[in-house]
């Protein structure tokens, strides 16, 4: 198969960023927006509906580039940086790290307009990645065991980094940050009262 250097790379930065745009603007810009929020007031079911439309609007997209790429239509091509041909399913583990990251943080919890979008791109990116990740299941068994080469370092430098980030984002940021002094509480006798 013919290596298109880079032309691969650029259209699935492209396509993943058409999908969030798409969706954004049927979410913000049109009265399908509205009419899910209305009907839909349950925040984890709007997620899951957005989710689930990214993921079909994704995994056809993708299928579609795949099956180009194979038959050499321009400008479809193998994702590669460096050389290295990069599967679609190491940015499908990507994007589910960050919305994975993203829920358990609670992005988008909140009742402004700033956190319904955190909620909406959240649940983008989860459908996103669910799709891209799903489309290369084959490959989660069929990967050469690596665990101890010098290849499979990678993997264990890549686990000790998100897992400095999970501990910096649960440890880090309340010992950063100034937290105003709540007065102690005390009982009817006047002594303070354990928290």
């Amino acid at each position: 198969m013919k290596d298109m250097h880079g032309n691969g790379t650029w259209l699935l930065l492209i396509f993943a960023a058409a999908c969030v745009a798409a969706m954004l603007f049927l979410l913000y810009l049109t009265e399908a927006g509205r009419i899910l929020h209305e009907r839909i007031p349950d925040r984890p079911r709007r997620r899951l509906l957005i989710a689930g439309a990214s993921f079909l609007i994704t995994f056809i997209g993708v299928r579609l580039a795949v099956v180009l790429a194979y038959y050499h239509v321009p400008p479809f091509g193998w994702v590669t940086i460096g050389g290295m041909h990069v599967h679609h399913l190491v940015w499908g583990i990507l994007l589910l790290l960050v919305s994975g990251y993203g829920m358990v943080a609670e992005w988008g919890t909140r009742a402004t307009p700033l956190s319904l979008l955190a909620s909406r791109l959240v649940s983008i990116f989860y459908g996103v990645g669910a799709a891209l990740t799903l489309d290369e299941f084959t490959m989660w068994l069929n990967i050469r065991d690596s665990s101890w080469t010098f290849q499979g370092r990678e993997s264990m430098d890549a686990v000790v980094v998100f897992a400095a980030l999970l501990a910096a984002g649960a440890w880090g940021a309340p010992l950063w940050t100034k937290r105003p002094h709540k007065p102690r509480r005390h009982n009817h006798a006047g002594k303070p009262v354990a928290r």
